[in-house]
């Protein structure tokens, strides 16, 4: 047999690090757990009730009562917080969102029922109008325009009657301008000023929330679309504006929503600034794997993680999924 001359590579054999799976663990580079992991949950009106999202396998709507159950199975598989989106009754919706600043909304009651139950787990609760608006709208809408300082004035309210029902993050998703420094005065001024602010700060207008519409109703409700307040796809430089906004402004953590189509403004974010950043893997992302792994395309759990660990090699310091306890059970099995 001919003796190949591999001089050309001067000892150097990059595949001696992938040779075995202890060396593969011992030098990898990021590692996931599920410390990195916040579980978004759905709320809906009722007791007892596990209502499918059909547009997103294996994702229910939730009672008060069941989400107090999932809180438990969260936390003792180690996951730091949950976050909190309710379907709204159809009855309780209405022009301006008043239902938002309900002290007895869906969102204040899980607040107060899993503060109680499950004490050690962060409570993270949205801001933002649209899952109370008849409309689909995230602000007041006057003659197909959305109010910018209108509605940062209910948001605020908003923001404090989550604090007030328990709330230990306050994360606007609005997209309005100057609503972070709004929030964070009202708060530091009502008394709550270890109450964190984790602002979506780069929110683009995407297709991929399609699900999520769906399973907050707000879909065939919606009246036009929201380019004129989220973010244009095409767009890079404009994240790192608003980023720097809403650092200066107070927010101590920020978001960047979608996720996966967007690796380099995380990536960008992370290089540019020092803050705790988050990716939102959304519904349309959570969607896709899953029909994905339906269709046979892939393997659902190596799909499912190698997508997790793409955010923290991108440089975040958390994720917001829908596969939280999927993947929480696999990392600690």
């Amino acid at each position: 047999m001919k003796k190949h001359n591999m001089d050309f590579l001067n000892g150097r054999r990059q595949r001696r690090l992938r040779h075995t799976n202890w060396v593969r663990h011992l030098t990898r580079e990021n590692t996931l757990t599920p410390a990195d992991l916040i579980y978004p949950i759905f709320l809906a009106q009722g007791h007892g009730v596990r209502e499918p999202v059909l547009t997103m396998p294996g994702v229910n709507r939730l009672s008060v009562d069941e989400a107090v159950k999932e809180a438990k199975v969260a936390y003792e598989l180690g996951i730091p917080m949950l976050a909190f989106v309710p379907n709204t009754p159809v009855e309780l919706l209405s022009e301006n969102g008043d239902e938002a600043t309900n002290p007895d909304n869906l969102v204040c009651q899980a607040l107060r029922a899993i503060k109680k139950a499950v004490p050690q787990i962060g409570l993270m609760a949205d801001v933002a109008m649209d899952p109370y608006t008849t409309h689909g709208h995230d602000g007041v809408l006057r003659d197909e325009c959305v109010l910018n300082d209108e509605t940062v004035e209910i948001l605020v309210a908003q923001s404090l009657n989550q604090a007030l029902a328990g709330a230990d993050v306050i994360a606007p998703s609005d997209m309005m301008d100057g609503r972070v420094g709004a929030i964070r005065r009202a708060l530091d001024n009502g008394g709550f000023t270890q109450t964190i602010i984790m602002s979506y700060a780069a929110k683009y207008a995407s297709c991929f929330y399609g699900p999520f519409r769906d399973a907050v109703g707000s879909k065939g409700r919606l009246q036009g679309d929201k380019r004129t307040y989220q973010m244009d796809a095409a767009n890079s430089e404009e994240a790192l504006r608003e980023v720097a906004q809403d650092i200066e402004e107070g927010a101590d953590i920020v978001i960047v929503k979608p996720g996966m189509p967007y690796l380099d403004i995380i990536q960008r974010i992370s290089d540019n600034f020092s803050i705790p950043l988050v990716a939102y893997q959304v519904s349309g992302e959570y969607a896709m794997i899953c029909m994905g792994a339906e269709a046979g395309i892939w393997e659902r759990e190596a799909a499912m993680m190698e997508s997790l660990v793409a955010f923290k090699r991108a440089g975040c310091s958390g994720i917001l999924t829908y596969f939280a306890l999927d993947a929480a059970r696999l990392l600690t099995a």
